[in-house]
């Protein structure tokens, strides 16, 4: 048998994985209650028209030949447009998602080796495209006890000579929670005094529910920042696979862009006729985006009120975004991948377990997608409720 290479076996990703088991299940004939995907359209949600008829449109006009690998230029001149503050068009890159993003940037700038400070809890294609590029992924804990806040001092403690970048997810998945303006300028101050990279993962900025969200680029421009942000959320279609990263800070970056050009070359291009939904996404209605939180502030309102009257859970109210991470109080034998594998064989509720995204030694936790309708929460929490109280 031919081996694969040995790194990949520190490939992870939970939210896909936690779901073979419950396709096994539903296979036979289990009923699954779906709260572990963030896919908006998997639920009452829909692409707005506007969005649907520009990739049409494309389609029908015979726009599906390759595009630039950097992307369409009108694409590019939108994003570069929307960004705060605004960039020149040839800063911005766009991506077959965010995923893409993230995976051009980090193989731009990683030499194996080279650590990379991650959020802990965050999104684990992080760590996965970390450990392709066999860089060492250090985990920087968010602060629970602070509603998740971003702890610059512990991103400092783990800096070494070795650091190359730090990524932030604000808002954040798993945990719902948005960075303040203080928690990121001090993050920013870290970064400035060791002269390293930001990501600043921001693809639910416009999926709060209180406050306001505070784009890292606004807030220096003497740290190399890069800004990843795209179509799949807000604009409720992530199938299409339309992202982008940005540079704002293109003089400190200059020889990482070009290094993000050649391997953007190197894959031809970003799915074509879908870019053409950029523009009218950026530039035309908007109005998809309160009628949609609308539904979300009420099913995260469910969740909350749930979830705080069940014994042996805790719940930091997410701010943003469409999850949260509640804290199991008490230990759950085998971690609570275990729980959560239990959980869905007994009661076919699905959630993903938290040290699929990082958690601090001696927790745990399970994240809850709150895109379902209320009707569906409602039946899984009353699963997770009867589950708990029968263990209490």
């Amino acid at each position: 048998m031919i081996q694969p290479a040995k790194h990949i076996a520190n490939v992870k990703y939970a939210i896909r994985n936690i779901a073979a088991e419950a396709a096994r299940l539903e296979a036979q004939g289990k009923k699954i209650l779906p709260c572990n995907i963030g896919d908006p359209l998997r639920f009452d949600f829909a692409t707005p028209p506007h969005l649907v008829e520009a990739v049409t449109k494309a389609l029908r006009d015979g726009h599906n030949q390759y595009v630039a690998s950097a992307g369409l230029k009108e694409a590019r001149e939108a994003v570069a447009a929307h960004l705060k503050p605004a960039v020149r068009p040839e800063d911005v890159f766009i991506t077959a998602g965010v995923s893409e993003a993230l995976d051009l940037a980090l193989t731009a700038l990683l030499e194996a080796g080279d650590e990379v400070l991650l959020p802990s809890p965050g999104y684990p294609l992080y760590n996965a495209i970390a450990a392709r590029l066999q860089a060492k992924v250090v985990p920087y804990f968010l602060d629970e006890s602070k509603g998740w806040a971003l702890d610059a001092d512990d991103i400092a403690s783990k800096v070494s000579p070795r650091t190359k970048a730090i990524v932030i997810c604000n808002p954040n998945n798993p945990t719902g929670a948005v960075a303040t303006r203080a928690q990121l300028e001090a993050v920013l101050a870290v970064a400035r005094k060791h002269n390293l990279v930001v990501l600043s993962d921001e693809i639910y900025d416009r999926l709060l529910f209180t406050g306001e969200h505070v784009p890292t680029a606004t807030l220096c421009d003497d740290v190399p920042l890069i800004t990843l942000n795209g179509l799949s959320k807000a604009y409720l279609c992530p199938g299409w696979r339309v992202g982008w990263l940005a540079f704002h800070t293109p003089k400190l970056l200059a020889n990482v862009a070009t290094a993000v050009q050649r391997l953007a070359d190197a894959r031809l291009c970003g799915p074509g006729p879908f870019q053409y939904a950029i523009k009218p996404a950026l530039t035309g209605p908007q109005d998809h985006i309160p009628e949609a939180m609308k539904k979300l502030r009420s099913r995260r309102d469910l969740m909350v009120t749930r979830l705080r009257a069940m014994p042996g859970v805790s719940l930091v109210e997410p701010q943003g975004a469409f999850y949260a991470l509640p804290s199991l109080n008490r230990e759950w034998a085998g971690g609570d991948e275990a729980f959560v594998l239990e959980l869905v064989r007994e009661t076919g509720v699905l959630f993903v377990h938290g040290e699929g995204f990082g958690q601090k030694p001696g927790t745990q936790h399970f994240r809850v997608v709150f895109l379902p309708q209320e009707s569906v929460l409602s039946a899984a929490f009353d699963g997770l409720e009867q589950f708990l109280r029968a263990r209490a």
